[in-house]
């Protein structure tokens, strides 16, 4: 399968890197800011709009052919992405990057599983225990970070709804990604997304402008870095790859993340990370092999 396209500047793998190593970076951001997580997704999403707004051709809109079903599976897709920056940032409240970013790693399971009963997409044997090698390298991972307190058990429970959320977001873009433009989709489910979490914040009143210059600074970047660099890519990449293929290297995040936290947060790296490390490397490295061939 020969994976270079016309509309894409580099590879596609070498896009995937690139918003697999920005979205890491999200969790460092995160645990920097005592702002509140909806109120940082909420920004982070809105000036995300803002900036690829020029690059969006409005005219076109009308234009499109898109049924009035694929139209609802469009705004569901950013209802889903508002509950998964919700979630998944909530939890890091309750739980370290390590044991919230295990459970997000479940998260091609999840698609794979999808795709098969919405794309009758297929996957062979040696795909299957290449991904699960990648999971139980994150597993691995986080074994020692994994808390059986109340709160530990609160961030996972919502790190889990966040993954659940994040691959029903990624189905759908998949199931109307030849419609319409990545540009076009990414501004309507970016701005539906910061609007479930605009809710959310007024629900629980918390201030939308009582805020620093530097948590300004924090939203813009969350918004330049793991959003455009990140999601949007994601986005580009569910029409020349797919959501499974995206979401496997998903699982590649964990480690990223937790080499981030190593460097900027000082948070310490066991050798079960190193192994665990190793098996999510060794297990993308052969899917993403197999795929391209």
């Amino acid at each position: 399968m020969k994976l270079n396209k016309p509309d894409l500047p580099v590879h596609p793998y070498i896009l995937l890197f690139i918003s697999i190593l920005a979205v890491a970076i999200s969790s460092i951001l995160i645990k920097s800011s005592n702002t509140p997580p909806s109120v940082a997704g909420m920004y982070r999403l809105y000036m995300t709009v803002l900036m690829l707004s020029p690059f969006v051709s409005w005219k076109n809109l009308w234009s499109l052919q898109m049924t009035k079903k694929e139209w609802i599976i469009v705004f569901l897709s950013g209802v889903f992405l508002g509950l998964h920056f919700l979630f998944w940032m909530e939890s890091l409240s309750y739980t370290s990057v390590a044991s919230s970013m295990v459970i997000l790693t479940l998260q091609p399971l999840f698609v794979m599983i999808g795709s098969y009963f919405l794309f009758r997409e297929r996957v062979n044997i040696l795909m299957i225990l290449c991904m699960i090698a990648a999971v139980f390298g994150s597993i691995v991972i986080a074994w020692g970070d994994i808390g059986v307190s109340r709160g530990a058990l609160i961030g996972d429970g919502l790190s889990l709804l966040g993954t659940i959320s994040l691959s029903a977001y990624m189905l759908a873009g998949q199931k109307v990604s030849h419609k319409i433009s990545a540009n076009l989709y990414s501004v309507i489910v970016f701005f539906l997304g910061g609007s479930v979490m605009l809710v959310y914040s007024l629900i629980n009143s918390f201030s939308l402008t009582d805020y620093r210059a530097s948590d300004w600074t924090y939203f813009f970047l969350l918004a330049l870095l793991p959003t455009i660099f990140g999601h949007f890519i994601f986005n580009l990449l569910l029409k020349f790859i797919g959501a499974t293929t995206v979401s496997v290297g998903v699982i590649g995040e964990p480690v990223l993340a937790i080499i981030l936290a190593y460097i900027f947060l000082g948070e310490t790296v066991s050798s079960s990370q190193i192994i665990g490390g190793m098996f999510t490397i060794v297990g993308m490295g052969v899917y993403f092999w197999v795929k391209s061939r």
